[in-house]
């Protein structure tokens, strides 16, 4: 599988970078690496990167700014922010750009591949998948939601958390749960972004008045699918 995946590394700490760049590819995966965020950006474009491993402190584009623009074209590549900046305010600037992991500096090489395996091994069972619910086709492959002949698209985290509840259906799933397979952790600010991320699929999901995201205080989720009742006037 570690065969297939193109990996850019955007950071401009060459001699970490070379290292890092090296076990990826011990690792059987293909690196392409620039050292700042313009180089990042032309080499988006030609390395056609299935993951983004992207620090944000760097000369002529930085990390958020490079996260911005290419969320802007592709809501579907993996980002995994790679930074010393570990402040709140950060971790939620990260995942408001659509971040699909925050690493903070210094990391052991080995953690990083277990998350990006995890992430591909996720991805592989993940794409086969489209379901009906409801009355709503969920399509996790072209990230969209189609409901009465009219579509949505979905981010690559609103994917990742309806794909769980899809696979899922009326059975609670524990925030925890949530939280780790799609952030990694479950910490404060993942949580808040949880919190974010289930709003706008509610909205999303509206239209469909067959389906729910029932919440359970401080446990956990349901997609939940409900017959909806026809009311006739009487003539």
């Amino acid at each position: 599988m570690s065969n297939a995946i193109n990996i850019l590394l955007v950071d401009d700490d060459l001699k970490n970078s070379m290292l890092l760049k090296r076990f990826l590819e011990v690792e059987g995966y293909c690196v392409t690496y620039a050292n700042n965020g313009a180089i990042g950006w032309e080499l988006y474009h030609t390395s056609k990167p299935d993951l983004i491993l992207l620090d944000i402190n760097m000369p002529e584009i930085n990390g958020f700014e490079l996260a911005q623009k290419i969320r802007e074209v592709n809501q579907k590549v993996l980002i995994f922010f790679l930074t010393d900046r570990t402040e709140k305010d950060d971790r939620l600037k990260g995942f408001s750009l659509k971040g699909n992991d925050y690493i903070p500096k210094p990391f052991y090489p080995e953690e990083l591949i277990a998350k990006i395996k995890e992430r591909f091994e996720n991805r592989s069972i993940e794409m086969q998948r489209e379901f009906i619910i409801g009355n709503t086709l969920f399509d996790s492959n072209l990230s969209t939601v189609t409901y009465n002949g009219v579509s949505h698209t979905l981010t690559a985290r609103q994917t990742d958390i309806l794909l769980l509840l899809s696979q899922n259906i009326g059975t609670m799933i524990e925030r925890e749960q949530i939280l780790k397979t799609i952030w990694g952790d479950d910490s404060n600010a993942n949580s808040l972004a949880l919190n974010v991320q289930i709003t706008y699929l509610r909205r999303i999901l509206e239209d469909d008045k067959s389906i729910s995201i029932v919440s359970l205080k401080k446990k956990g989720y349901i997609l939940q699918i409900r017959s909806v009742k026809c009311t006739f006037t009487a003539l």
